[in-house]
């Protein structure tokens, strides 16, 4: 890799994920990275490679016909891309000399969007303490119901699965060692509740997590009378009342979208107990927020269904989190244009704050540029490898969202729709705008304006 042709961090973070992604796809054609006595073909490693770095789940074989050392790189793929390559960089670097240089600060700020640039270094603590703390629970929580019932054989295989799922979880990867994903665990909340609590926090985003920590910290310290400053402590940030507000409307339309769609499929709930169609419902309504695992057969399900799962799909979880998608901000932003424009507010208000014109542009910038790759990428399917629109829209929605969820075609598409699907999960891992600025030609200062004029809209 010529370093000196990388200008910006957004190169450097697209250069990054794509090194990763080709020492992964290698690693991963080795004989010793499956069951049989070859390798992966070159094919199926570069879009298992790229699936796992891209935290996404879509897969052209079965997992289980890797060996554990293909499982492992799989295993840490996901977690180096989940955590971000620019994060574990400056993590390393505070580890080893305590201090994290200005070039290295600018691309870890970038990839996990922090947005105060002097506290970087101690938001990069306080990320890597939260993931070893929740994947640390969720793997012990998972350990004890998969020995408890034998899901595994042994202690070892126990372990070693909890481990597993629990870095799929929280990076929101969707990749299960299991043929049937989560399926045989569809009347089991002992193991799909935690899954889910352990992907919707994933998918909080790293800044929201850590504000809420500090926040709880100071709130305990406020009430042992430790410190009465804090009782005059500012206000929640708007972006994480604004995350925390869309998540939760998002986590109640999912699950009843479900429920409404599939009560009556006998593919999918309709063979189902009470318990069990609402712990269904619950795990397929909050899922398509880029975590990719099922507990259904997805292909079986209901063209509304389908439809409003790739409406969530598109939308995805929160900012510098392991999701893709366009953000559950950006939606609510667009939301409170929507809003303001109809009433004919000159500003656009949420929470009582103003939201600036840069990033209302960056709101729809983020949008338009994804339903583009989206829509591009779905004609594309359809036209070279036969699929019905439905499909075609399903695979590429969580191609780009980094879900993971397929109808069953991901397969039996060709090797042209393979390479589409790698570039999109690529772009929908490191984010529209930062693919199409780290490609574009260098940009440069304009001195001068042109003349305002009005074109007709509507």
């Amino acid at each position: 890799m010529n370093l000196s042709l990388i200008r910006s961090p957004a190169q450097l973070i697209l250069a990054s994920f794509s090194a990763l992604i080709v020492l992964g796809m290698l690693l991963l054609t080795l004989p010793l990275s499956s069951d049989t006595s070859a390798g992966l073909a070159f094919e199926d490693a570069l879009f298992l490679s790229t699936s796992a770095t891209t935290v996404t789940g879509l897969s052209t074989i079965d997992i289980a016909e890797l060996s554990v050392f293909g499982e492992l790189v799989v295993l840490g793929l996901i977690q180096v891309g989940g955590f971000g390559i620019m994060t574990i960089g400056s993590v390393i670097a505070l580890v080893a000399f305590r201090h994290v240089g200005l070039r290295q600060r600018k691309l870890a700020q970038a990839e996990i969007g922090a947005v105060d640039f002097g506290e970087l270094s101690r938001l990069l603590w306080a990320i890597a303490r939260i993931t070893l703390v929740v994947e640390g629970t969720l793997a012990a929580v998972l350990f004890v119901r998969f020995w408890q019932n034998d899901v595994e054989d042994g202690v070892g295989a126990s372990l070693y699965s909890a481990v597993f799922h629990s870095i799929a979880t929280f990076n929101n990867a969707g990749i299960s060692l299991y043929s049937d994903s989560m399926a045989r665990f569809v009347g089991d909340p002992f193991v799909t509740l935690p899954v889910t609590f352990g992907f919707i926090i994933g998918g909080l985003g790293f800044p929201v997590m850590v504000e809420a920590a500090r926040r709880l910290r100071q709130e305990r310290r406020r009430r042992n009378h430790r410190d009465e400053y804090l009782a005059r402590a500012a206000p929640w940030s708007l972006h994480l009342r604004l995350t925390i507000a869309a998540t939760l409307v998002l986590l109640v339309i999912g699950p009843v979208m479900v429920l409404t769609f599939e009560w009556t499929n006998p593919e999918t709930l309709g063979a189902l107990s009470l318990g069990d169609k609402l712990n269904a419902s619950w795990f397929h309504g909050v899922t398509p927020r880029t975590a990719g695992f099922n507990t259904i057969d997805v292909g079986s399900m209901n063209e509304p269904t389908l439809f409003g799962t790739s409406v969530l799909m598109f939308i995805g979880s929160g900012p510098a989190s392991t999701s893709g998608g366009i953000k559950v901000t950006t939606v609510a932003v667009l939301i409170a244009v929507l809003w303001a424009e109809v009433r004919s507010t000159p500003d656009v208000n949420v929470f009582r704050r103003r939201i600036p014109e840069s990033m209302i542009r960056q709101a729809l910038t983020i949008t338009v540029l994804s339903l583009a790759f989206v829509v591009v990428t779905s004609l594309a399917l359809t036209a070279t490898d036969g699929l019905t629109l439905s499909s075609a829209l399903f695979e590429a929605t969580s191609a780009f969202g980094t879900v993971g969820l397929s109808t069953g075609v991901t397969g039996g598409i060709g090797t042209f729709g393979h390479l589409l699907l790698v570039l999109v999960m690529l772009v929908g891992r490191v984010g529209p705008t930062t693919f199409v600025a780290a490609i574009a030609l260098r940009s440069r200062e304009r001195l001068y304006r042109h003349p305002e004029e009005r074109p007709i809209i509507g």
